[in-house]
């Protein structure tokens, strides 16, 4: 793609991402899970936004899972894990500009397959 498109791309993802956090927000019993989608690796932490702490983290890189589904499904059941842990067992999902499809749509079934209601 040249870059005029990439550029357009890139801009239209973070009007949606403003326009989607304009009506979310996070806290302490309800975490907003917010994900980070590159080409290589995906990014999710639990995020009150009342008191701007992250309660839980997870990325793909450390966990040695890949940016496709298969390692999405993978990662979502990790953090759903790491989430009961911290007994968050409801959270606000952010899908951060993303269209909720693929990579962003299996972690977030795989979040739902074990038992965190968004």
């Amino acid at each position: 793609m040249n870059a005029k498109v990439l550029k357009s791309k890139l801009a239209n993802r973070l009007k949606r991402k403003r326009r989607i956090r304009a009506k979310i927000s996070g806290s302490a019993s309800l975490p907003r899970v917010s994900v980070f989608r590159s080409n290589r690796y995906l990014s999710v932490q639990a995020i009150d936004d009342v008191t701007a702490t992250t309660l839980a983290a997870i990325n793909s890189k450390a966990t040695g899972h890949k940016a496709n589904k298969e390692g999405a499904a993978a990662l979502g059941e990790v953090f759903a894990a790491t989430l009961k842990k911290a007994n968050i067992s409801e959270i606000v999902f952010d899908r951060n500009g993303y269209q909720y499809h693929g990579v962003i749509a299996a972690f977030g079934d795989a979040l739902r397959a074990n038992e965190i209601k968004f």
